[in-house]
């Protein structure tokens, strides 16, 4: 307790001091993201955004939060805070753009025992890298210090993202039919699911260091399981602009089988074939590792695939080859058929 004073904030653990010196830091970050709709600076009790409403015939706002889960775990092993914001926005914008929505806007949580302003301005330098790739502002967004709550340099980062579509061309596979095919975009890495299961082999059972330098993967295992979640919001606006895209699913926690069936309308279901997807170096080493079940993989990991598409059988070479002319890697990994709404995976 302070000498001769009553009990203050400080003395409990908050400094609000500490407060000021984080949004100072932050706002150099905070104003790259601003775009023609935002109305409202740095600072305010609310984040206030115009919508263009000569662009919409009637516009539909949609919605998305989430957070990193236990990866947020390997940027404290690393001490590296700078991209854990980044899949923040990544994990948001992916499930919006999967209903055709373009990103509007991005507001972020960050809660911790202690506040240190470099650390905070360093994940908030993440949340509005990713937000820039993403074409979304951020608006607003909460720091909070709960001492007590967190252990000694711990936080959590979630955050919130708000898109905008027409109705007429929301996508929620309601089009899908028999025979349409679904094409795969690839992942970055493992993104930010399934680190409950990679934080126990590697670390509990294992004992990896995670600045072990790996041979399969070309660089050390910390580097790889931080790399960022890829945000697809930019190839994914271009292509619905351009091509019907009847269905998509981000595939994030739950891997293939919880999440491909998230796009699919009841009756229809999904075969797919696993031939043509290439599997990054860091799930084979994982399976290798851990002696995984094939099936185990496919329904907690992405295998190196993000985001799939479903498109009518008549537009898919023109769409993979559109993806291939921009640089992507598209592959065909499988088509909708009659079923109950669940998916049938083929490794042959």
């Amino acid at each position: 307790m302070s000498k001769g004073k009553g009990l203050t904030y400080k003395d409990s653990g908050v400094d609000i001091h500490a407060g000021y010196k984080s949004v100072k830091l932050m706002k150099e970050h905070v104003k790259k993201t601003f775009t023609k709709g935002v109305v409202s600076d740095i600072g305010g009790f609310g984040g206030l955004f115009a919508i263009d409403k000569d662009k919409y015939e009637e516009p539909v706002l949609v919605s998305g939060t989430d957070g990193v889960g236990t990866k947020i775990m390997i940027a404290f092993k690393m001490d590296k805070h700078d991209t854990i914001g980044e899949d923040a926005v990544a994990m948001c914008v992916n499930d919006v753009i999967c209903q055709g929505a373009k990103p509007l806007f991005f507001l972020d949580y960050i809660a911790t025992g202690k506040l240190e302003p470099e650390k905070a301005a360093d994940i908030v330098k993440g949340i509005a890298n990713g937000c820039i790739k993403s074409g979304a502002a951020l608006i607003g967004g909460e720091t909070a210090e709960m001492p007590g709550l967190y252990g000694d340099g711990e936080y959590d980062v979630a955050g919130f993202c708000v898109g905008i579509v027409d109705k007429k061309k929301i996508i929620n596979g309601s089009k899908l039919q028999e025979g349409d095919i679904i094409i795969g975009l690839p992942s970055r890495g493992i993104h930010s699911n399934g680190y409950s299961l990679v934080r126990k082999l590697f670390f509990d059972i294992k004992g990896y260091d995670i600045n072990k330098y790996i041979d399969e993967l070309g660089c050390t295992l910390g580097e790889e399981l931080l790399r960022p979640t890829r945000i697809y919001a930019d190839v994914i606006m271009d292509l619905i602009d351009k091509f019907d895209i009847k269905g998509m699913s981000n595939i994030t926690g739950g891997g293939f089988y919880e999440n491909i069936p998230r796009m699919l309308p009841d009756g229809l279901s999904a075969d797919i074939e696993t031939k043509n997807i290439n599997v990054l170096p860091i799930f084979k080493f994982i399976q290798k590792e851990g002696n995984i079940d094939i099936d185990e993989m496919y329904s907690t990991l992405n295998m190196g695939i993000g985001i799939v598409l479903a498109v009518s059988p008549n537009d898919a070479k023109e769409i993979i080859d559109y993806l291939d002319q921009k640089g992507e890697k598209p592959v065909k990994i499988g088509e909708v058929v009659k079923g109950k709404g669940d998916i049938q995976i083929c490794h042959k």
